[in-house]
């Protein structure tokens, strides 16, 4: 099985998502390796939806809230 394509209309968005999480990271002055310990995931895999190369799930979302201590909405904003 290949690497999945993200459909055009949503790679905006995840681009979009991708760049709030790491301007909130860098905010909070957090790693990538320090947030994705809190977070429960691989350093890889936060670069990845960084860079709105992944799609993340909704409780990936909470954990990301709730380890930057901020709110979804900051997250979401497009």
């Amino acid at each position: 099985m290949g690497i999945q394509t993200i459909p055009l209309p949503y790679k905006h968005t995840l681009k979009q998502f991708g760049q709030n999480l790491q301007r909130l990271r860098k905010e909070k002055e957090i790693s990538q390796e320090k947030l994705a310990e809190k977070v429960g995931v691989h350093r890889t895999y936060l670069s990845l939806v960084e860079q709105g190369q992944r799609n993340p799930s909704l409780k990936f979302v909470y954990r990301v809230t709730k380890a930057l201590n901020t709110n979804s909405s900051k997250l979401l904003s497009f």
